[in-house]
């Protein structure tokens, strides 16, 4: 179904599957704007130097397209929406703002995928966290759109050995799981009690534990990362295992071994039902753990990779991003260090049929100060994600925050630039002098606008200010 152009602050109304453009319910807190743990949609200019990117094999994967989509045309009678002369009238004042004169600023029809503006956009700059809209575009290609992560426990060497064998899930409840909930959606006391029962048929009552880690390792911090993002709660440890009460979030810091706390959970949880525990110590080797093979004891199941991607955008939640995107690079036969995981991400974006040209990734989640990015090619995933073509990278752009109610954006679009509240989307990024705001606004018209904008030099809050007062220009505008 295509969207029709509506009067000014109407709630719009959006098709979603097999639709162009983005599912919108504008200021409806009830049916927009659920809680981020359900399952449920709503909720100085960097140096041009290229790196070729690190082109890994593809294993088991649909073939990519090969070219962008083509822009649809208008249905009859349709407005024709914003246009160039338009946008350009709506944000002259705002491009006179200081922290916007050397900005990297697009602007596009998020229908058509028209470009409706373009200062800059072809400039390689610092992404900051808007490089996740680039992560979840490569992860949507190794993750079908069902698609969980298993977490298992199978019978060791020996009756009374057992190995907990991590899948991926980063966000396991330490008790029962949640069946409404993307983190705690599985839980170690629902697997505890499968494992019990299956060892207390075989008269098993004491085990040794030991964990599995041969699943897509790799190192919990990347180097180029500052040495404070850990202990002041910017990002957590990459893991293959994890608790959803132990995410590093809103200035906590995360455990320093997520996997020693899962064992020591979940070996609490067989405890409780009586089967005494003894932990078995990691080895030196590279993954840690041991493999195992044996008869499956116990298995629970994660929320849909496509709703935990779509969290890690509410929440900009660094450390699940790269855990999501080192799976993905693993499945595709990538490595699993930080940078070559940033390389395999360019080359599945490319593979999509989008320019890449000079863009470099060490890093999934945007931490890293060494990556670069066009605005331009921001623009364009956005553009793919909104036309239905892409359906995990579609359910993961409605976890995008909404300005003025929920993420990272909860906080902003409440002053003078309430005209965007409820009905702008987009992801933040911010390091210090880089700052970037990515997706998409419905304007007076009804026309659903993708936006970027990336700042360089200027300090945080005159740019968030700069930023906001962009995107309210443009839902304001009723720019044909």
């Amino acid at each position: 179904m295509r969207r029709r152009a509506a009067p000014a602050r109407r709630l719009v109304a959006l098709g979603a599957v097999g639709s162009l453009v983005l599912a919108y319910a504008v200021l409806d807190v009830v049916d927009a704007v659920p809680g981020v743990l359900t399952t449920r949609p709503l909720p100085p200019p960097a140096p041009t130097e290229t790196v070729a990117p690190r082109t890994a094999p593809s294993v088991a994967q649909p073939s990519p397209p090969t070219s962008a989509p083509a822009p649809l045309p208008a249905l009859a009678g349709e407005a024709e929406g914003a246009s160039p002369a338009g946008v350009q009238r709506a944000l002259a004042a705002v491009r006179d703002l200081p922290a916007l004169g050397d900005a990297a600023l697009v602007v596009r029809d998020g229908q058509s995928g028209r470009v409706l503006l373009d200062q800059g956009g072809d400039q390689l700059r610092i992404p900051a966290s808007t490089t996740k809209l680039l992560s979840a575009a490569a992860i949507g290609k190794a993750f079908a759109p069902g698609d969980v992560l298993r977490t298992v426990v199978r019978q060791g060497a020996a009756p009374d050995r057992i190995v907990l064998v991590a899948g991926g899930d980063s966000l396991l409840a330490p008790g029962a799981g949640d069946p409404e909930a993307v983190a705690g959606h599985a839980g170690l006391r629902d697997l505890a009690r499968q494992v019990a029962a299956k060892l207390e048929g075989a008269g098993v009552r004491r085990v040794t534990l030991a964990v599995d880690e041969t699943y897509a390792p790799g190192p919990t911090t990347a180097p180029t990362w500052s040495s404070s993002f850990r202990s002041t709660g910017i990002t957590g440890a990459v893991a293959m295992l994890g608790l959803s009460t132990q995410r590093a979030h809103g200035g906590s810091p995360g455990p320093a071994d997520p996997v020693a706390s899962v064992r020591g959970a979940f070996a609490g949880q067989l405890e409780a039902l009586g089967v005494a525990v003894e932990t078995a110590p990691r080895d030196e080797s590279p993954t840690g753990g041991v493999a195992a093979a044996g008869p499956v004891l116990g298995s629970v199941e994660s929320a849909p990779v496509r709703d935990q991607l779509a969290l890690a955008l509410t929440d900009s939640d660094n450390a699940l991003t790269e855990i999501l995107a080192r799976q993905a690079a693993f499945r595709a036969g990538s490595g699993t260090d930080f940078a070559a995981v940033g390389g395999w991400i360019v080359t599945e974006v490319r593979a999509l049929g989008l320019d890449t040209t000079g863009v470099r990734l060490v890093d999934a989640s945007g931490l890293s100060r060494e990556n670069r990015v066009r605005a331009s090619l921001l623009s364009d995933v956005l553009v793919l994600g909104y036309d239905g073509s892409h359906p995990v990278l579609r359910r993961a752009l409605d976890g995008l925050p909404i300005g003025g109610l929920t993420g990272t954006l909860a906080t902003r679009f409440t002053g003078a630039q309430h005209d965007a509240a409820g009905r702008a989307r987009a992801k933040t990024g911010t390091l210090t002098g880089a700052n970037a705001l990515a997706g998409s606004v419905v304007d007076d018209d009804g026309r659903l606008l993708v936006f970027v904008g990336m700042v360089a030099g200027a300090g945080t809050n005159d740019a968030r200010a700069a930023l906001d007062r962009f995107v309210a220009a443009l839902a304001s505008c009723g720019c044909r």
